[in-house]
């Protein structure tokens, strides 16, 4: 009797260690709070099925998002395994010993000549180009116009429009010709606005709304080799661009010079605004309450330079969990680079692949009515630094930015402080060649 109590007591040792290792065997993602976030854990469910392993997708709110993030990397141990973190977390996350480095495994994981060379370099590389990977593809993502299609295809506003700017009522292709119709559709007697453009100044939305023009009038944030700023931000061109973003603002429902991504969407869903720009993925709900009333058009560009903000996300698996964790984010990794599952990823709403063949293909194309100009926008884009000083040269591009549309400042008032303050903040992060 003694032995055979022994043993029952044994075997349910053995199965509470059995059971305790079963509940282990899950991945924690964090994410921030949008559509793609909700198709990740629809397929963490395929993936629970095909290999026993759950995930968990927990999903934080855009604004509070980074600051969590970094927040819990404080910590002995993070809560999560993988965090799909933004494009420009990547310099902090890698030199600073959060996220693990993947530059041998990854090319294991998946081919990385089937992944778009812009979601490459800005999405998974330190530095960028380098060869050495931090992330693995996730979102790809890129700013572009929600349009009303209805508006525009009104017979009394094709003929009105052509009457004044004597040519056809359609969408731009460059900046003069979207303040065309940005004031056209401007009727603020009617609550009719003409645009809403990025100028919050919340997180990242005044800069990622500014890049477009910057870089389309020929500035930039610095040459990316010395990391000097001054004679690249400040120059008069772009000081033109950025009063060309605040003489828009006149075109712009109120509250139109502090919009970020969610008063945009508002802007839009509401039926007031004419043209909004925003992230692709924060169309899906938009399409699917307003249907064939939506257009969509790429970003303008001006005298032949087209430039768009790069958005988007990759998987990186922090450094602070445990090597058996860390495998499993790594199995759950290989699994979604799978073609067969991005085949599946892309079907959500929202969901982009970084994959260059199914960005062509017919399949992602009529997945949704914004794909085709998605992938159309997808070599065009650019990004702000992603050094590990990114958020303090973040909050300063926030600032001045935000006092030269306000008002406070001129734009090249505004960017000839910028471009001190950018160029210190690179020279005290040791940068500066």
């Amino acid at each position: 009797m003694k032995r055979t109590v022994a043993r029952l007591a044994v075997y349910s040792l053995l199965l509470l260690a059995a059971a305790a290792q079963a509940q282990e065997r899950v991945v924690t993602v964090w994410w921030a709070q949008w559509a793609p976030a909700d198709a990740l854990q629809e397929l963490g469910n395929d993936f629970q099925k095909e290999t026993g392993i759950a995930v968990k997708v927990h999903q934080i709110p855009w604004p509070s998002y980074q600051e969590q993030v970094f927040l819990n990397f404080g910590n002995k141990q993070t809560d999560f395994d993988i965090v799909v973190g933004d494009s420009q977390w990547i310099g902090r996350g890698a030199t600073k010993g959060l996220y693990l480095e993947l530059t041998d495994w990854l090319p294991t994981a998946v081919d990385l000549k089937t992944i778009h060379p812009r979601a490459a370099k800005y999405l998974c590389e330190y530095p960028p180009g380098s060869g050495k990977y931090f992330a693995a593809p996730c979102e790809t993502d890129a700013l572009g116009f929600v349009y009303r299609k209805d508006w525009f295809e009104d017979p009394a506003n094709q003929a009105a429009f052509k009457a004044k700017y004597g040519r056809e009522l359609k969408t731009p292709d460059t900046w003069a010709e979207f303040r065309n119709l940005a004031e056209f559709f401007h009727h603020p007697d009617q609550k009719r606005y003409g645009c809403s453009l990025l100028t919050g100044r919340e997180y990242d939305s005044i800069v990622m709304g500014f890049q477009p023009f910057l870089w389309s009038w020929g500035g930039s944030w610095g040459d990316p080799a010395t990391f000097a700023v001054k004679g690249y931000l400040n120059t008069p061109q772009a000081a033109e661009a950025l009063q060309f973003l605040k003489d828009m603002l006149a075109f712009t429902p109120p509250g139109g010079s502090n919009a970020d991504y969610f008063v945009n969407l508002e802007a839009f869903s509401n039926g007031s605004t004419a043209m909004v720009l925003d992230y692709f993925p924060f169309y899906p709900g938009i399409v699917a309450s307003m249907g064939t009333q939506v257009g969509f058009f790429m970003m303008p560009g001006k005298d032949g330079k087209r430039a768009i903000s790069l958005g988007g996300q990759g998987f990186s698996i922090s450094t602070k969990t445990p090597a058996a964790q860390q495998d499993l984010a790594k199995q759950f990794i290989a699994w979604f680079q799978k073609p067969e599952v991005q085949q599946k990823w892309i079907a959500y709403p929202g969901s982009f692949t970084a994959n260059t063949a199914l960005l062509k293909s017919e399949a992602f194309a009529k997945a949704a009515p914004y794909n085709p100009t998605f992938a159309a926008s997808l070599d065009y884009l650019q990004d702000f630094w992603n050094v590990p000083a990114y958020n303090e040269l973040l909050g300063k591009a926030v600032l001045y930015l935000g006092e030269a549309l306000d008002g406070v400042k001129t734009p090249q008032a505004a960017l000839d402080q910028l471009a001190e303050e950018h160029e210190l903040i690179m020279q005290q992060a040791g940068l500066l060649k």
